[in-house]
């Protein structure tokens, strides 16, 4: 297929997606050590985009309104796995947080067959082989890998599952507008957010002026980034998009060992490669997948 300007477009768009999703854990630490945590910046980042977003819901009810149920559900899918999203960044690893994110492909191959009735082929048999051995790698080496775990893995893994859920929920709603879904995504995080905040007793800290401007600037982050990877997903074949969205990983990998000075051992550069393929593979049989259906 000749390349387009909309094409090129949606490359682009995806590239900056990658740049910014994968640089996200940078603002998250920030706002750690200035004692703003992960449930009050949901709150306050994710929930204050979804309210400014409500309208948008709103004028396309007439259209969501047959699949308010898979709406809803996406909601809080969405928003649980950007709780825990924000979460794991936050307080673990951020490496081993985005490796155990992308085991996202392997629960959607699962989440396709129950709910879709999408058929396992025997190459997405080998991607969630690989995924489930890379993971085990970046979890530990050990014989016991249950000394290795740890509470924040446990979030990157959450994060990674109910993304995936969301999205094959987001696949099933075809009438769902794309704007009305990333919207409800953030509404859910800041609705899920209150409810934990009332049920734990929790409270938003006091915020400086500077650090408010920072959280308003950090909604602003998350809602470019939102906008990105929906235009990409859009404009450009399922296979290639997967594949750019990988980028996110990349960057989030090679800036925290620049910056933060993270590293991999041994084993876990193995498990880290097993799962990058298994994310590559999955993407680009999405395309063969999606190309087979247009044929029919």
């Amino acid at each position: 297929m000749r390349a387009t300007g909309s094409a090129a477009s949606a490359v682009a768009a995806l590239l900056a997606s990658g740049f910014f999703w994968g640089l996200t854990w940078l603002p998250l630490k920030h706002f750690g050590q200035h004692g703003l945590g992960g449930v009050a910046l949901t709150l306050v980042a994710y929930g204050g985009v979804g309210l400014l977003g409500l309208p948008l819901i709103w004028l396309q009810r007439a259209v969501w309104r047959p699949q308010a149920g898979l709406l809803l559900l996406i909601c809080l899918l969405g928003g649980t796995a950007n709780l825990c999203f924000v979460n794991a960044l936050m307080h673990g690893e951020v490496v081993r947080a985005m490796l155990l994110f992308y085991l996202a492909p392997m629960w959607s191959v699962l989440g396709g067959r129950l709910f879709l009735g999408e058929r396992i082929t025997a190459g997405r048999i080998v991607t969630v082989g690989l995924s489930l051995v890379g993971a085990a790698l970046v979890l530990g080496s050990d014989a016991d890998l249950t000394a290795a775990f740890k509470s924040t893995d446990l979030l990157a893994l959450g994060s990674g599952f109910f993304y995936a859920m969301q999205n094959v929920a987001s696949r099933k709603a075809d009438l769902v507008p794309t704007g009305t879904k990333a919207v409800a995504v953030f509404f859910g995080g800041g609705v899920l957010a209150v409810l934990l905040m009332l049920a734990f007793d929790l409270t938003v800290p006091p915020i400086a002026p500077m650090l408010a401007l920072q959280v308003l600037g950090f909604g602003a982050w998350m809602a470019i980034a939102m906008w990105t990877t929906m235009y990409g997903v859009t404009h450009l074949e399922a296979g290639r998009s997967g594949v750019l969205l990988v980028a996110e990983l990349v960057v989030a990998a090679v800036s925290a060992m620049l910056i933060a000075g993270e590293r991999l051992e041994g084993l876990e550069w193995l498990g880290a490669a097993l799962i990058l393929i298994a994310a590559v593979a999955e993407a680009r049989g999405d395309a063969r997948s999606s190309n087979t259906h247009a044929a029919e």
